[in-house]
């Protein structure tokens, strides 16, 4: 397998360089707990010179959270949103966000995914979410990087990733011989079915039943390949 030498780079310079224009926010959305919210906004002027303090402030209003309670009061979404808003004020291009959702609830959720598309959508933000509940990624991704023990199994264009996949579904004994490069497969009620990979004008088969796999379907497939297929992202 082939291995990748080349260094880590963000928008095209190493990550050290890009510091200003990248923000992060960690899954459990750290904060100063005993500060009240202006004064966490007022620090985030102060450390970072592109912070829009104009913004910050119109955010945290639109949200309805107030302005002098103590984070630690604050609801896990409302936290989540404090946070989102320190590092949208900071004015990135790439913004990193590590299961920012796993401590909310379904509410929560959803109300941070709805607020955060419409911000980085105004501000033209690239976004890199990581998460390991596929259904919120089939709602805002539109490329998808699968790791597996720190491989990355599959990348590409969900669209281009979803039209060169088939699941099929087959007798027991298939695909032995078939020739087609299978991703990963399981057998159960007498019959097999696989994810795998196809190209252009490829035949699967007569007697078997194929489909283009649902974005759960490619995901999960990669998770649940044998071993780490991919050895770096393509370029």
């Amino acid at each position: 397998m082939a291995q990748c030498n080349r260094p880590v780079q963000v928008a095209g310079r190493p990550p050290d360089r890009h510091l200003a224009q990248t923000g992060y926010v960690a899954q459990d959305a750290p904060l100063w707990p005993r500060l009240r919210v202006a004064d966490v906004l007022e620090l985030g002027r102060c450390m970072n010179p592109r912070f829009d303090a104009q913004l910050a402030e119109a955010r945290i209003r639109a949200l309805e959270i107030p302005r002098r309670v103590r984070i630690h009061t604050l609801s896990g979404g409302q936290r989540a949103q404090v946070a989102l808003t320190l590092v949208l004020a900071k004015g990135p291009d790439l913004l990193l966000l590590d299961e920012p959702l796993a401590n909310l609830d379904p509410l929560a959720r959803r109300e941070f995914l709805t607020s955060m598309l419409v911000s980085c959508a105004e501000y033209g933000v690239a976004v890199l979410f990581s998460s390991h509940v596929i259904a919120e990624l089939e709602r805002i991704c539109d490329y998808l990087i699968v790791l597996r023990a720190g491989r990355v199994q599959t990348a590409g264009d969900i669209d281009e990733l979803r039209a060169s996949h088939r699941v099929v579904i087959g007798p027991l004994d298939w695909p032995q011989r078939s020739g087609i490069p299978v991703v990963s497969a399981t057998k159960t009620a007498g019959r097999t079915v696989a994810l795998v990979r196809i190209e252009s004008g490829t035949r699967i088969g007569p007697g078997l039943d194929e489909s283009e796999p649902t974005f759960d379907e490619l995901a999960l497939g990669y998770l649940a390949a044998p071993a780490p297929l991919v050895s770096e992202v393509p370029a």
